[in-house]
């Protein structure tokens, strides 16, 4: 009886790895949708990169003008689950990007997967961008090619047991990685015309990645969605990462104005300047179309309050 217990327990444990395994395999963008992949406008994809953020944790700390576009990492983010490094991202083609296929780049920012087919960790917010449109993903892969190589690889994550094992990060991926929009066109409210907010809506919870600082996370690093930009702790640091709802202690006093004046500015309507590391958001902002700051601005007063 001892013996058939003994192998029935191995039998479900192996049972058990092969299905983690299985679960937590990268996963690859469909063949259809890389066979519907094309080349990139490479002017379209500037306004895409600024959008997106990737000066901001990708060129050097601080950096201002043309050393922006510098996209050697480095930037160090010291979280809950360990120290997470920016990689070099610039055109290098041994030290960065430069040597990654289109569908490769694609696999990394709306599925998570490097092109070795290893899970990258969500530091990289690929759970947000996997809400992209694909020629977006082309177009932004085509002004990054254009972008000057930076030569040495950054430093490795600083990761302890169990984050530093990538393999798992798959089963994160099962639950938290999904393309469909945060919120309903149901649920957002005012008169505003619906195709403002469905482009706020995407730029907010695609390409700007908002939610990834400014909503609170459970304790596997997953988005609490049902507190959508309410406000979180600061992912480095101390602090609090603002509520940007109009909810009690967010932006109830802020007009849709004041949201796209502050994007282009910097200026609250306190007359306050944006601080910390909303800086190089707003920078980022204030190189976009105005009616891409009023459609986020827009959305931001459609969102339910928290």
């Amino acid at each position: 009886m001892f013996r058939k217990l003994v192998a029935a327990i191995v039998v479900l444990g192996i049972a058990a790895a092969a299905a983690g395994w299985f679960l937590s395999a990268p996963e690859h963008l469909p063949e259809e949708v890389v066979a519907n992949l094309r080349a990139g406008d490479a002017g379209r994809g500037e306004l895409i990169f600024w959008a997106g953020g990737c000066a901001s944790c990708h060129a050097p700390a601080g950096a201002k003008g043309e050393a922006k576009l510098g996209l050697g990492g480095g930037q160090r983010l010291d979280t809950p689950f360990g120290i997470f490094v920016a990689p070099n991202i610039s055109s290098d083609p041994r030290d960065g990007i430069g040597a990654w296929t289109l569908a490769e780049f694609a696999d990394a920012m709306l599925k998570g997967t490097s092109p070795e087919g290893k899970n990258f960790y969500p530091a990289f917010p690929y759970t947000s961008y996997a809400r992209m449109k694909p020629q977006d993903v082309s177009d932004l892969f085509a002004f990054m090619q254009s972008l000057p190589p930076v030569s040495g690889k950054a430093a490795g994550h600083e990761l302890g047991f169990p984050f530093n094992i990538r393999r798992g990060v798959g089963l994160w991926k099962r639950l938290y990685l999904d393309s469909a929009p945060v919120v309903p066109e149901d649920q957002l409210h005012g008169d505003t015309e619906l195709s403002i907010l469905n482009r706020g809506r995407y730029l907010v919870e695609g390409l700007g990645h908002c939610g990834e600082c400014h909503t609170p996370r459970n304790a596997i690093g997953g988005l609490e969605k049902t507190l959508w930009l309410a406000g979180a702790p600061a992912a480095a640091g101390e602090g609090k990462v603002p509520n940007i709802t109009s909810g009690e202690g967010g932006i109830s006093s802020w007009s849709a104005s004041d949201i796209a004046y502050y994007l282009e500015s910097g200026f609250t309507p306190d007359y306050d300047s944006v601080g910390g590391e909303m800086v190089s958001v707003q920078e980022n902002m204030a190189k976009l179309p105005a009616s891409d700051r009023e459609a986020i601005a827009a959305y931001l007063k459609a969102v339910p309050a928290h």
